[in-house]
């Protein structure tokens, strides 16, 4: 089932206790990001109030006592896209109040992690965000009857290996 609009913001609306997202991709192509992207690039400021309605987002569901981990795989050195997170996004987010954690795999010929992103919601709902090669996402597809033991094991072995953003060094 793909997800899209109001159906997909729905789980970040409606999650009760966690969501986890594994982000493996080194460039993501987001039209909604292209301004701010090319602006960093360019080596403009960063604007006044930027990501604000994610980090409003952040800090409610942080005042709840619901959780929000990522865990970001990181190759080195580091794309124009990474570096536009590690300074634009990153720091806001895990100002916001999430759990932001950097596994880098640069080293590693099998980390035994996946090469799919996923956000998993309560530890039980799945969904996958396909990409192209360029990362340009393709769709958000809902899996039905997923294995979260696989996921979960995924999970925990991303964040065993990972260090906190703050923590890491490029």
């Amino acid at each position: 089932m793909l997800l899209d609009g109001d159906a997909w913001q729905a789980y970040f609306r409606d999650f009760k206790r966690s969501a986890f997202r594994l982000e493996v991709h080194q460039t993501y192509t987001m039209p909604t990001e292209a301004e701010t992207v090319r602006d960093f690039l360019a080596g403009a400021q960063k604007p006044d109030g930027f990501n604000e309605s994610w980090h409003q987002t952040i800090r409610n569901h942080a005042a709840a006592g619901r959780t929000m981990t990522r865990a970001k795989i990181m190759r080195r050195p580091l794309t124009p896209y990474s570096r536009y997170l590690f300074e634009w996004c990153i720091p806001g987010n895990v100002a916001a109040g999430e759990d932001y954690q950097i596994v880098d795999v640069t080293d590693q010929s099998n980390s035994g992690l996946p090469e799919q992103d996923f956000w998993m919601f309560d530890e039980s709902t799945v969904v996958h965000l396909n990409y192209r090669p360029d990362g340009t996402q393709i769709n958000r597809e809902l899996i039905q009857d997923p294995d979260t033991g696989k996921y979960l094991a995924w999970r925990d072995l991303a964040l065993e290996r990972a260090v906190p953003f703050s923590a890491y060094r490029t």
